[in-house]
């Protein structure tokens, strides 16, 4: 997790500037301390910041600490936008369990698991590519961006020639900073653009992607064309963010890490509990979780939080909580048990887990195994960190072999 300033009491979030993949002393106290802290948002909003294990969970299961009203006019939020009304990530029960219900269909594990050998295809054709181009090449660019944005596109159904448009919309939507709202703004509406038309087509000429799958459903489990489109923009820019910034991540800390590096090559079986480890370990969202808005007065580990105030789940720093965590701050890729919350708790836990488990386990594999001498090409210190979004990572990860 990215430390934080602090003024007259009150932590200021997010940074000035990223830094790498290790603890931030500040939650080491707030965990000690202040399980409750209020924190600014980027917006000028405020919120409360919880940073344990045991006051995370209760949180993201607690139906009085509400994703909807999140988005409702006016609500605290920590991005210059507001968050979409009718996506499945702003919902509560009963429309929540809805959509949920007929989304989870495409990402059982028995589905997912479908896709492991397009997967590997991908993962070998890249790093061909990188090996073809020769040493020093770049994780960033040559292997987690173009796996996390195939894999996601190939699921929903996006042709090939419009990934690079998605790419550039997407980094734009999801900024906290560096955009005008005006910016954010359009950049979502071209992506729901984009979105209605491939659902149209999908109509009309239906394959055998999700987006065709929801689109062909029968009317009593139809998705509205609003749910459709906000649901495609919302599982392309979460898996294809979010899965290439927790590959680079988990690679440079491995990289960091040449003991547990060395762990894992000597016994490849042991890819599943790094995955597991990597996932606790590496932060990826700079806020530590999304916003929820109280629609009653609750108490979240001896702090009230009123109606209408904001709380801030920092699930980064709960998954370093020593009352749940031997040794927390250690990478561990044996660590067993391993109940972290890098795919959050209760009813807005993480559709798309077992894929990501499955993209990067099939990564690192493949990475480690086609290049077992990979090293940092220069220090930790000369990389450069993507700043002004809301998931966090290095915008290049220079690697020789």
């Amino acid at each position: 997790m990215p430390g934080s300033g602090e003024t007259n009491g009150e932590l200021t979030f997010p940074p000035e500037a990223p830094v790498p993949y290790e603890p931030a002393p500040i939650f080491g106290e707030l965990r000690r301390s202040r399980p409750a802290a209020p924190v600014r948002l980027p917006t000028g909003d405020h919120a409360w910041l919880v940073t344990t294990y045991a006051g995370n969970r209760a949180l993201l299961a607690d139906p009085a600490l509400s994703r909807a009203a999140a988005a409702a006019p006016g609500a605290p939020r920590a991005r210059r936008i507001p968050l979409e009304r009718d996506s499945l990530t702003t919902m509560d029960p009963p429309e929540h369990t809805r959509l949920r219900g007929l989304v989870m269909r495409a990402f059982t594990a028995r589905r997912v698991e479908r896709l492991r050998p397009g997967i590997e295809g991908l993962v070998a054709g890249l790093l061909d590519d990188m090996v073809a181009a020769g040493s020093p090449g770049d994780v960033v660019g040559g292997l987690a961006r173009p796996l996390a944005i195939g894999v996601i596109c190939e699921l929903l159904g996006v042709p090939k020639e419009d990934r690079g448009d998605f790419q550039e919309w997407s980094q734009a939507y999801l900024s906290v900073a560096g955009h005008s709202p005006e910016a954010m703004a359009a950049a979502g509406e071209r992506l729901k653009g984009f979105l209605a038309g491939l659902v149209e087509a999908k109509r009309r000429e239906p394959a055998g992607d999700l987006l065709s799958d929801l689109a062909r459903a029968r009317e009593d489990e139809r998705l509205s064309e609003s749910e459709l489109v906000t649901l495609g923009v919302t599982l392309l820019v979460a898996g294809y963010e979010t899965a290439a910034n927790l590959i680079s991540g988990a690679v440079l800390a491995l990289l960091r890490h040449p003991a547990q590096l060395d762990l894992l090559r000597a016994d490849p079986a042991l890819i599943p509990s790094a995955v597991e480890e990597l996932l606790r370990y590496t932060p990826l969202a700079v806020s530590g979780g999304t916003i929820r808005v109280a629609v009653a007065d609750v108490v979240i580990e001896g702090t009230l939080v009123k109606a209408g105030e904001a709380v801030l789940p920092a699930t980064t720093s709960a998954n370093r909580d020593p009352a749940v965590f031997t040794e927390p701050d250690e990478l561990d890729i044996t660590r067993a048990p391993n109940p972290h919350l890098a795919f959050g708790h209760g009813p807005h836990h993480c559709l798309g887990a077992q894929l990501a488990r499955l993209e990067l386990g099939v990564a690192l594999q493949g990475l480690f195994g086609r290049l077992p001498a990979l090293r940092l090409a220069g220090s930790v210190e000369d990389l450069v960190w993507a700043s002004g979004k809301m998931i966090r990572g290095p915008e290049a990860l220079p690697v020789s072999w």
